[in-house]
């Protein structure tokens, strides 16, 4: 059985079709709390929380890295700085992951 986390999770959309496949969640990690408890609603367990403040080697070894990466710096909802708001610059501490 393949193993997957999931980071950035929000309320859990990118892992329902890998649930469905019967792909295991070893782990997963949303800093935002309203999302996280919608998150534990959802899956009946509540993710981590900021990622950049877990250690590696806490996360557990897996198959695949699922990470709906952060977009409030690109939408027109949110203060639209692009890669200038950190939290948009994350995409480049897991692609060489």
């Amino acid at each position: 059985m393949a193993r997957f986390i999931d980071l950035f999770a929000g309320i859990g959309g990118i892992r329902i079709p890998f649930d469905e496949l019967g792909y295991q969640c070893v782990f997963s990690s949303e800093w935002d709390k309203a999302a996280c408890q919608t998150y534990a609603a959802n899956f009946g367990e509540c993710p981590q929380g900021d990622i950049t403040k877990i250690p590696e080697r806490e996360i557990p070894a897996h198959d695949l890295l699922l990470a709906g990466s952060p977009c409030q710096a690109f939408s027109i909802t949110g203060k639209m700085q692009g890669f200038a708001d950190t939290r948009d610059t994350m995409f480049f501490e897991i692609e060489y992951q």
